[in-house]
C-alpha cells in the first residue's frame, strides 16, 4: 500500500507572496533596497506599493505555495 505524497510549501514563496480576497497573488516591487540616492522620490514611492503577479507566473507560484 503506497502513501500519497505530501509536498512542503516553499518557505521563500511563503514569505514573498500574499493571496488577495479574489484569489490573485500580490508581490513587492524590486529595486527598493539599496542605491536609492539616484532614484527620484516619485520612482521610490511607486516602488513602495504592492502589485499583482502576472498571469504567466501565477500557476507556478501557486504550486510552490501548495495551492491547486
Amino acid at each position: 500500500m503506497s502513501k500519497k505524497v505530501k509536498f512542503k510549501t516553499k518557505s521563500s514563496a511563503k514569505k514573498r507572496f500574499k493571496i488577495t480576497g479574489t484569489g490573485k497573488l500580490k508581490r513587492k516591487h524590486a529595486f527598493k533596497s539599496h542605491i536609492l540616492t539616484k532614484k527620484s522620490k516619485k520612482r521610490k514611492l511607486r516602488l513602495t506599493h504592492d502589485t499583482i503577479v502576472d498571469k504567466s507566473d501565477e500557476k507556478n507560484i501557486k504550486q510552490q505555495l501548495g495551492l491547486k
